[in-house]
Order: structure tokens, then sequence, then C-alpha cells
């Protein structure tokens, strides 16, 4: 008995400590924001410079930053966390999960915010990039704003361009040099009969793992490269498997078989740093990972143009503010504030991300960092070339799956590039419907 009165006493004592902490608080007016997010380790530095830089502007406002590991892992996180009413008040969203959130009834409708107290005007919105306001859609609604934006481009070791008598101030200009230097800096180098150097990173990963969504996305510039697109405008039909589809998926496959690809085992980043690696399609968030690189040289540039055209990707990791936040215009201060020109070319810079804002590309602090950060710039020029991936209102996170699980029977399993397109877009059109 004497055990549980002091037990029952030390419970009611730290409740009553908890109680005043949290209403000293409150009568100072601070306000406690929590934030879910999946940003790299290298790009952790940035972010915490960025609160800071928040909170000494807002200083009744903390934020309390998470990380959650991204793709599904995140999703399936919110998904629990709403259940259970501990949803954060700010979280870091893929555009593809906004109809899961909407339908949950989970998130606030952008407008809200921006039609109310501290709103922004229509010349701001229309300074954001259209491709990637259209993200934050669905269905004509806007429920996400984009925290930064990212692309895809090719990074290249100059020195094993020089080793294979190519020139490295000549990056592969399209598919036909991609290919042929490929295959020239793949290498056999102690003559035992296996692969020490690979030309180029095929990005093949498990259709049921966490980086199928990272092979989609890599995969998708090669079909817009090609004149191609991946669903009609209406939604009503699956157009990946078209001609274009196939020339991408093509063009996958001879690179995969040319270089016996199959028997690498790497992570894309160490084969790079190791010099096992010659060429890697990689995102400007890793740019402070490569920097960090010594006895490597190496550059940036753009992806390789199409039989169509030049493409690349431009997305963004959206902010959404959940209803079950008691903050949600506090939470709007921090979104609103985080799109400030200003801050997106420090967080730019800091962080190698690109910008939201048109207007970020005319300050003059962020031109001059331009002019001696050559990695960054090539991202930032590329941006006029990016393309934002079509809106599917429904299941988009499934009819993803079965173009990872295409990308998969086509390279790993020996499928004809034709008939694995032709099988998943069979199965995504049954898919486009609610």
């Amino acid at each position: 008995m004497l055990k549980h009165r002091i037990m029952l006493t030390a419970a009611i004592v730290a409740l009553t400590l908890l109680v005043s902490c949290i209403d000293r608080e409150n009568k100072q007016g601070r306000v406690t924001l929590t934030f879910w997010h999946s940003f790299v380790s290298s790009t952790l530095p940035a972010l915490d410079d960025l609160i800071s830089r928040f909170e000494s502007e807002y200083p009744a406002i903390h934020i309390q930053a998470q990380y959650v590991p991204t793709g599904d892992a995140l999703s399936q996180k919110l998904i629990t966390a709403i259940q259970s009413r501990t949803a954060p008040d700010i979280s870091w969203i893929h555009s593809d999960f906004i109809q899961q959130l909407v339908e949950a009834d989970a998130i606030h409708p952008v407008r809200t915010f921006i039609e109310g107290p501290e709103g922004m005007t229509p010349a701001d919105l229309e300074d954001i990039f259209p491709a990637l306001l259209r993200a934050g859609e669905w269905r004509g609604t806007l429920y996400a704003l984009p925290m930064e934006a990212t692309s895809l481009a090719l990074l290249y070791n100059r020195d094993l361009f020089r080793q294979a008598g190519l020139d490295p101030d000549h990056p592969p200009a399209d598919w036909n040099e991609l290919y042929e230097y490929a295959l020239k800096m793949t290498v056999d180098r102690d003559n035992d009969g296996k692969t020490d150097q690979y030309g180029f990173y095929v990005p093949v990963f498990s259709a049921s793992g966490p980086l199928s969504i990272w092979m989609v996305l890599q995969w998708t510039p090669f079909l817009w490269q090609a004149g191609g697109e991946f669903i009609n405008r209406d939604q009503t039909r699956i157009l990946f498997n078209s001609e274009a589809g196939v020339q991408a998926l093509t063009l996958w496959k001879r690179l995969y078989d040319a270089m016996d690809f199959r028997t690498f085992s790497m992570a894309h980043d160490l084969a790079f740093f190791s010099r096992h690696l010659a060429m890697v399609m990689d995102g400007p968030w890793n740019l402070p990972r490569y920097r960090q690189l010594s006895g490597v040289d190496w550059a940036v540039a753009p992806l390789p143009t199409g039989p169509v055209k030049q493409a690349t990707y431009l997305a963004g990791e959206e902010l959404a503010i959940f209803k079950q936040s008691k903050h949600a215009q506090e939470a709007w201060i921090f979104v609103k504030w985080i799109l400030q020109p200003e801050q997106q070319a420090f967080f730019s810079i800091r962080s190698g991300y690109l910008p939201v804002r048109r207007s970020v590309l005319e300050l003059d602090s962020y031109r001059d960092h331009l002019a001696v950060d050559a990695p960054l710039r090539v991202f930032v020029e590329q941006m006029k070339h990016g393309q934002a991936r079509e809106t599917i209102d429904y299941n988009r996170i499934a009819i993803n799956q079965t173009i990872a699980e295409a990308v998969e029977k086509c390279l790993a399993g020996g499928m004809e590039p034709k008939q694995a397109l032709d099988e998943a877009a069979a199965k995504a059109n049954r898919l486009l419907q609610p």
C-alpha cells in the first residue's frame, strides 16, 4: 500500500508540474507547432537554420520538427495519426497523398488562409511556378503549397570521362550519346571477367519496395522526352504505353542489358563516390553530400535530350495544414513565411533545393550565388524544361505501382517493353475511376 501511495503521489506531482509548464507557456503566449518532414540528413542543417530564422522573427511560435521516413512510411504514419487524433499541425507531403488526406477530411483547403487574415495576394500566387501550384490541388481545390522544388539532372565523374577518351566538358547531349558514353565507361579494370565500373546508373528497384516511386519519377522524363504522356486530359485513358513509352523503356532496357547492370549491387551515391559509377541521375537535395567529396572531379549536366524534346520533372514537397491542429492560423503564418522570396533563396543556397517562386531568380543575392555555384546553376537553368506530372485524381499511388511493375518486369524479368507497358496500362485503366 505504501508503495502504491508513493507512486500515486509521484504521478500527481508530475502531472501538476506538467500542467504548470503548459500554463506558463500559454501565459507567455508561445505556441508549439509540430512539423513532420522527410528531409534527408544532408539537408537538416539548412532546415534547422531556416526554423531558427523563423523563430527569431516570430518568438511566440516554436516549431517542433520531426523526421518521418518518406514514401509509404509517411503516408501510413499520417493515416494512423489522423485516426488516433494525433496528427501534426503541418506536414511535408507528396502530392500523391492529397486524395487520401482530403477524403479523410484531414487537411484545410489553403484558400481558407489565403483569403483570410495574413493572407496572400494574387500576385504572390502567380509568382509560384504553375507546375508546383497545380501539384497542391485536388479536383480543382488547392490544399497544399510547395515548400521547395526538386528536379532531376545528370551527375558525372569528369576523371572517368577523361580515362575513356571522352571530353569532360561535353556530357551526353542526347539518348545516343548517353548510350555510347555509358558503354565506353563500363569497364572490367582487372580483366577478371567481372565489371568493376559502370557507365550509367539504371534506377531499377523492386516494384513492391519503398523506392518504387523513385524509379517511376526517374523514368518519367524519358517518357516526356520521347513526346509521351501518362494520361489524357479528361483522365479516361492511360497513355504511358504509347510508342513514346516503349521508346523510353527500350532505352533503359538497352542500357541495362548492354552493361549487364543486373550484377550491380551498390547504392547509387556510394558507387559514384567510390568511382565505380561514371554517371547517375540525382536531385539537387543531394548537392550538399556531393560537395563533401574529396578527390573526385564531378559536374552536373542537364538530362540528355530525347527524340522529341528536352525535359525533366519539376516537383516539390507540399505543406499541408491539418484540421486537428489547435493552432491552424499560426501554422499558416509559418507556411506563408517559408514562401517569402528571401527565405526561399536562403533555403535553396543552404540546402540545394530549388526555389518555388520565379522572383527568387531575380534577387541579386541569389544571382550572385549561382554565378559561383555551377552545380546548383545547372539545376536552376533546367527548370525551364521542367514539367509537372499529369494530374490523376483517383488511385494515383496504385497507378504508380503499375508503372513500377512494368519497369521491373521488363528490365529484371526480361519481358518486352511493349508487353510490360500494355499490361500495366490495362491494369491502370481499371483504376481510373473512384
